[in-house]
């Protein structure tokens, strides 16, 4: 059974897929703005150069040029010359906050439900069919991952969620779930996995992780499937949630601001 390899940051490698819709600035600056203001790019963390990053993401040097640009001038990145120059994370949380607030209120409740319905899908069909394919040695792994998880910080559970759900889609031993699930990680697992900036969360995220490893180790497929799609769900209700919160406070602050003379 292929698992992804240990040295394998499925966060990380998520950032970096290439890209669906090619030779859009706009889609490269999202996918690397989500993972700075969520902690998988961590603070001073140089990135790929250029070139590089253009041959990762499948466009155009001057299109990640452009987004490096915007970065730069949104502060969340900065650019030194020289031997051991390049472009940084520049990881400041007040920062990585208000662009996070701005992403929320931006996405509409029927598009997070409905993204929500496709992830549920992608998870829930890899975990049944994990808990049907996967044998003891595989269990046994996915075990030790789950008790080496490292839970300290937002960006830790979100490693440790993204490394999860890769694992399991392995497991499926389907390779398209695996590019599905790692394309779905770039492209709204940032807002999915939110709430893991809460402690209690990050502990009740686990326990869910928990209960579908033993799902999967006891073939029970049923409840395999159930368990991941709950995990998503939870996901998407505190986003939900944390959208209603933002528009009531926006509007506060409106009703609040002096009127213009």
């Amino acid at each position: 059974m292929a698992q992804v390899s240990a040295g394998v940051d499925p966060a990380r490698s998520a950032v970096f897929a290439p890209l669906s819709d090619v030779g859009r600035a706009e889609l490269v600056e999202r996918r690397l703005q989500d993972a700075i203001t969520s902690g998988v790019l961590h603070d001073g963390e140089r990135l790929p150069s250029e070139s590089q990053l253009g041959r990762r993401l499948g466009v155009a040097v001057v299109t990640a040029r452009e987004a490096l640009e915007a970065l730069r001038d949104a502060g969340l990145i900065q650019t030194r010359r020289g031997r051991d120059g390049g472009s940084f994370v520049t990881f400041d949380p007040e920062t990585a906050r208000r662009f996070t607030d701005e992403r929320i209120r931006a996405l509409s409740r029927v598009e997070l439900r409905d993204a929500s319905t496709h992830y549920s899908a992608i998870a829930g069909m890899a975990a049944e069919l994990a808990a049907d394919r996967a044998g003891e040695e595989d269990v046994r792994g996915l075990r030790e991952l789950v008790e080496q998880e490292d839970l300290s910080s937002e960006g830790g559970a979100r490693r440790a969620v993204a490394r999860f759900q890769l694992e399991v889609a392995a497991l499926s031993q389907s390779p398209r779930l695996v590019r599905e699930e790692l394309r779905l990680q770039s492209e709204i697992g940032s807002l999915i996995w939110l709430g893991l900036r809460e402690p209690d969360n990050r502990a009740h995220s686990r326990a869910a992780r928990v209960a579908q490893l033993d799902a999967i180790g006891a073939a029970d497929t049923e409840a395999a499937r159930a368990v991941a799609v709950r995990r998503i769900a939870a996901g998407v209700e505190w986003l939900l949630d944390e959208k209603s919160r933002l528009e009531v406070a926006a509007e506060s602050a409106e009703q609040s601001a002096p009127s213009p003379r």
